[in-house]
């Protein structure tokens, strides 16, 4: 978990200047594919790591006792599932007010371009944005369920 987590700022660094380099466009695209490139394989790399974890430094000493071994297994795991837990809970709330954030500049544009032609749509265009402003509801919703199990 670590590892991904040192690496966020090599990703988010490489997808930017993709971006920037994709925006200028002509000649630039040979750059993008090799942006591209060392980014497939930075992660193939970090897959690599991840899978081929070996046994934590507990059980690579002899003379400790198994139910040492086993209290430090078990707390580890723990810990692991408690960092999953809170870090897919801050996903799933950015995730959805993201989304949010995206409807409800679509839909209330068009409320407000409907609404200036005919004001009497005022109220069905704000029940279409209050659903759109949903979606962020909802990821809170999931937020906490994921909260109060980890």
């Amino acid at each position: 978990m670590l590892t991904w987590l040192i690496a966020l700022p090599a990703v988010a660094v490489v997808s930017a200047s993709t971006h920037l380099l994709l925006r200028r466009g002509g000649r630039r695209l040979r750059w993008v594919a090799a942006a591209n490139g060392v980014l497939l394989v930075g992660a193939l790399v970090l897959v690599e790591l991840a899978t081929r974890a070996g046994p934590s430094a507990a059980a690579q000493h002899p003379g400790t006792a198994t139910a040492t071994v086993t209290a430090a297994t078990t707390a580890a795991s723990a810990g692991t599932a408690n960092g999953s837990a809170l870090l897919g809970a801050a996903i799933a709330v950015a995730g959805s007010s993201i989304g949010a954030a995206i409807a409800v500049a679509y839909t209330g544009s068009a409320a407000l371009a409907a609404i200036s032609e005919r004001p009497e749509l005022f109220g069905r265009a704000m029940v279409i944005v209050g659903l759109a402003e949903g979606i962020a509801i909802y990821g809170l919703i999931v937020s906490v369920i994921l909260i109060g199990r980890a």
